[in-house]
């Protein structure tokens, strides 16, 4: 007896200590980047001119995607990012006001859970910095107003601004845990602030729990408008850019097929209907443009040099190794403001405090190059984003391309795999929705991913991709079109009327999608009359 009580005892150790959460020399560290409003080709390992070193050498030793999709918009990517689930499921389908529906509310719901508040219960130290914009309450003085702050939704700490686009010079609604930040030190820039203020965070939890791993999400608003950057960055790019968009895309493009991320076959998109030939435009209108596009590269130029500073940050703390990094963008190219762009301050200087311009539709076509639409759209253009995975200690075919389709909400389901962390079906009280993604840890080994299908809907804009195939819509009343990625990933051959049984059984797909997802009824135009915050603009 004694005997069959020790064998019990010993057995129902061994249970408990499997249990629990991995040691944290086993787990990584997690670090989450992403970038605002940037188009498929802007770092210059996906082909772009704009100079990328920093974050070029993560994808030298780490692995990059070539089909991984965001959401298309600002807030519905960060909604899906942190929580797993599309946008609508975690309340965010559109922007942050509540438009009378379940999907629509304009914030996190308490049935889905953060990255942050998965993680944090098993036991890793979570930190963020910068953009936020998942809520509707973005000014809000009590606690109980800031429900869906940070610092309330799984975070320990927390740097940056609750609201969406802004100064970078002088932000609105920056805040440090949840205090507001109103004063800002001479040469305040909030690029490099976000990335130093994420190694200021990192420095401080290795040093206080070195065995504690750690996870941070850092949010770039960059380079979303307003074109905003330091002078000498921009005089790096000033007359790099008066070539003119043909020729940047056709360059671009060049370097794509070289490097293995398109193929020769997929005909890159013609130049959008709505933009001019670069020869067309007259002297000064061609200097204005290429300042522009100046300023823009600028913005992505100042944010690797804050990544270069922040990886030589992890690697004085010996925690480079042992450091999963994923870099990605919220959307693609954005066409706000028309062929010009717009220009909200006109006797400010373009990229200083006193300007409040964006680059415009013909530089976003650049941006996407090689597809075509925008933000807000959900062809290839709108919701193709790079990605980028280091991790040196577990990613060994260092430089090498995945094919694989991924999603934003694929990044719950690889935080939870890599950190050993149990996703909950309840938490704090409230039933969760079951997470949807799939983890990336196969890809990474260059495995398939197993899955039915990945959906997108934002303002109308609907899609489905099936293994090869993508059926996609402009607006709530657009025709579907059916586009075969394998052999037309630009999507320029619509085989709908060639493939008519296909395309209804997609449609069907999408529909049944959208009813279990909270996306029905699409894009509810008025938001509900008792709602007291309105969506900024965006």
């Amino acid at each position: 007896m004694y005997n069959r009580l020790i064998s019990s005892t010993l057995a129902l150790l061994f249970l408990s200590l499997a249990a629990l959460p991995a040691p944290a020399a086993e787990r990584p560290n997690i670090i989450v980047m992403m970038v605002d409003d940037m188009g498929f080709s802007d770092f210059g390992c996906y082909g772009s001119e704009i100079r990328t070193p920093n974050i070029d050498a993560l994808a030298a030793g780490g692995l990059r995607f070539t089909q991984f999709y965001n959401t298309g918009r600002c807030c519905p990517t960060r909604a899906s990012l942190l929580t797993g689930l599309y946008p609508h499921q975690a309340g965010v389908g559109h922007m942050t006001n509540d438009r009378g529906h379940d999907g629509y509310r304009g914030d996190l719901n308490r049935r889905c859970v953060t990255i942050a508040e998965v993680l944090g219960s098993a036991g890793y130290g979570t930190y963020m910095v910068g953009k936020w914009h998942v809520t509707k309450n973005m000014t809000a003085r009590s606690d109980e107003d800031k429900h869906n702050w940070p610092r309330q939704r799984g975070f320990d700490r927390y740097f940056g601004t609750i609201t969406g686009a802004g100064s970078f010079f002088t932000p609105k609604t920056l805040t440090r845990d949840n205090t507001p930040v109103t004063k800002f030190p001479k040469g305040f820039f909030y690029s490099d602030a976000i990335n130093d203020t994420a190694g200021e965070f990192i420095t401080e939890h290795v040093k206080r729990t070195p065995d504690k791993p750690f996870f941070c999400y850092v949010a770039h608003t960059a380079p979303h408008w307003p074109l905003h950057a330091k002078p000498q960055d921009i005089e790096r790019y000033v007359g790099k850019y008066s070539k003119g968009w043909d020729v940047v895309r056709a360059e671009r493009h060049k370097r794509q097929i070289k490097m293995g991320l398109v193929k020769s076959q997929w005909k890159i998109t013609a130049r959008d209907s709505k933009a001019k030939a670069w020869d067309e435009l007259d002297a000064k209108r061609q200097e204005n443009m290429d300042r522009r596009m100046a300023i823009y590269a600028a913005q992505i130029d100042t944010v690797d040099q804050g990544v270069g500073r922040l990886v030589e940050t992890l690697k004085k703390l010996g925690q480079f190794d042992n450091t999963l990094i994923l870099l990605l963008a919220d959307n693609g190219g954005c066409a706000e403001g028309g062929i010009w762009g717009f220009d909200r301050n006109k006797t400010g200087k373009l990229g200083s405090d006193e300007s409040f311009s964006s680059y415009g539709l013909s530089w976003a076509n650049a941006s996407n190059t090689p597809f075509r639409e925008y933000k807000h759209w959900v062809h290839e253009g709108g919701i193709s984003t790079p990605l980028i995975a280091h991790w040196p200690a577990k990613i060994k075919d260092a430089g090498k391309l995945r094919h694989q389709p991924g999603h934003l909400i694929d990044i719950m389901a690889t935080c939870v795999d890599v950190s050993g962390a149990k996703y909950p079906t309840k938490y704090k009280g409230h039933k969760i929705k079951p997470r949807e993604g799939k983890s990336l840890l196969p890809a990474f080994e260059n495995k398939p991913i197993d899955r039915e299908a990945i959906y997108w809907e934002h303002e109308g804009n609907r899609a489905v991709r099936v293994g090869q195939w993508k059926l996609v819509a402009k607006g709530a009343r657009g025709p579907w079109e059916l586009y075969d990625l394998e052999a037309d990933r630009t999507e320029t051959n619509n085989l709908a009327e060639k493939e008519p049984r296909r395309t209804r059984r997609m449609a069907k797909l999408w529909q049944l999608w959208a009813e279990r997802a909270n996306v029905l009824p699409l894009n509810p135009r008025r938001a509900k009359k008792t709602s007291k915050t309105k969506s900024p603009k965006k």
